[in-house]
């Protein structure tokens, strides 16, 4: 493929990014809505997040999916996905709680289809060596999204004041999501149609012209080789970094005794604010650093701003913890383009082995709810130390590992 061919794939996927950045961000938003409207423990606040990312578990049968049917088919199927569970979550609610993750657990299956789909196609988009830099760039976008989402959730997704013990009738909470919901629905409805009607370059022909022509060589499957499963555990315990920070904000700035006079919900803006910053600022940072050195410098100086934030307390300490996301903006297109890294055909299926691990939220989130609940928020969020330390290893030795 020319290069003079790369720009407009690479805007239909940044769109792509942007739509499932978006979910993604605005179903961890609902945590704080859905606990008092439905009277939630900690523990139970956190399934929308086990719902959401536990449909990943399908990522390497997508993988397959897309291997078979190509990607144009997968985006369409995905995006199909994700407008039937957004209207199907209007009914969903009328039958409780768990009626409404049923329907999250819909849509979640489409972010994944996208997920799978989109990563593979814009590391081929180009040389290798740029491939960091071009899933950064369509992660800018997803960014944007991550910075608008929790503004709409907590404009338009707003619980009546309740007293002690009180919590909303299911039809009070449909009446309030209906319309945000349908909204989202017909909206990925309509980019469905325009994506009909768009042609995009057929990657995996591209790639087994290459292979039948002897220009690279591969292994017989995308599981022998190991960097892709050491990237798949860099995913999933990068969930619970990237996750971890909005699940746990409120608690933890309560805790800090930070005063906050608008929502804890729109105070995280200015953490996927922060990841926006660093994924535009990564885009040129990528072209002149290697990728390992820079997951590297993100992982210790993640971790350098939690330790100030615990240790401190105020505002400052919630400042701190919200400045985490300037340092993991870039982490997860670094992990996903090493972890791919010489797949060529293979590519498909090692990036569902690698999204299969983004049910490290569903797993992780629960388990540091019950620590939470068990030893208080401090240690909750301590989790975090160990999720750093394996990404220092990974950048540093597993991603060499071919």
């Amino acid at each position: 493929m020319s290069k003079n061919k790369y720009l407009f794939p690479l805007v239909v996927m940044a769109s792509l990014f942007f739509l499932f950045g978006f979910i993604t961000t605005m179903n961890n938003s609902t945590i704080e809505f859905l606990k008092d409207a439905f009277g939630l423990n900690d523990v139970q606040k956190q399934l929308p997040n086990t719902f959401f990312y536990g449909a990943y578990v399908l990522s390497v049968p997508v993988g397959f999916l897309i291997n078979k049917i190509g990607y144009r088919f997968s985006i369409f199927t995905g995006l199909g996905m994700i407008a039937l569970g957004f209207f199907a979550s209007i009914p969903g609610v009328g039958f409780g709680y768990y009626g409404f993750l049923s329907a999250v657990s819909i849509f979640a299956i489409g972010v994944v289809i996208l997920q799978v789909a989109a990563a593979p196609y814009v590391v081929a988009l180009g040389p290798k060596e740029s491939s960091a830099s071009r899933l950064t760039l369509t992660n800018a976008l997803n960014s944007v999204a991550t910075v608008i989402a929790p503004i709409f959730v907590s404009v338009l997704l707003v619980t009546p004041e309740l007293g002690e013990g009180e919590v909303l009738e299911n039809s009070a909470i449909k009446e309030i999501v209906q319309n945000p919901f349908i909204g989202i629905g017909v909206a990925t409805a309509v980019i469905l149609i325009i994506m009909f009607f768009l042609k995009l370059p057929n990657i995996k022909e591209e790639q087994e012209k290459a292979e039948a022509e002897g220009a690279v060589k591969h292994k017989s499957s995308a599981f022998k080789y190991t960097h892709v499963w050491l990237g798949s555990l860099a995913i999933f315990v990068y969930m619970g970094i990237e996750i971890g920070i909005p699940s746990f904000f409120a608690d933890f700035s309560n805790n800090a005794g930070a005063v906050i006079k608008t929502s804890t919900t729109d105070m995280l803006k200015y953490y996927w604010g922060g990841l926006m910053v660093g994924r535009l600022l990564g885009i040129f940072v990528l072209q002149k650093f290697k990728p390992g050195l820079i997951l590297t410098v993100c992982a210790l100086g993640g971790a350098a701003m939690l330790t100030g934030s615990i240790l401190i307390s105020g505002n400052l300490s919630m400042w701190m913890f919200l400045g985490t996301g300037l340092f993991h903006s870039i982490m997860w297109p670094v992990i996903y383009s090493l972890a791919l890294e010489d797949l060529g055909p293979h590519a498909d299926v090692a990036s569902g082995i690698i999204a299969t691990s983004v049910i490290g939220a569903a797993i992780l989130m629960p388990i540091m709810g019950a620590i939470q609940t068990w030893a208080g928020v401090i240690a909750a969020v301590s989790c975090l130390f160990v999720y750093y330390l394996y990404l220092i290893f990974f950048a540093t030795k597993g991603s060499k590992i071919r």
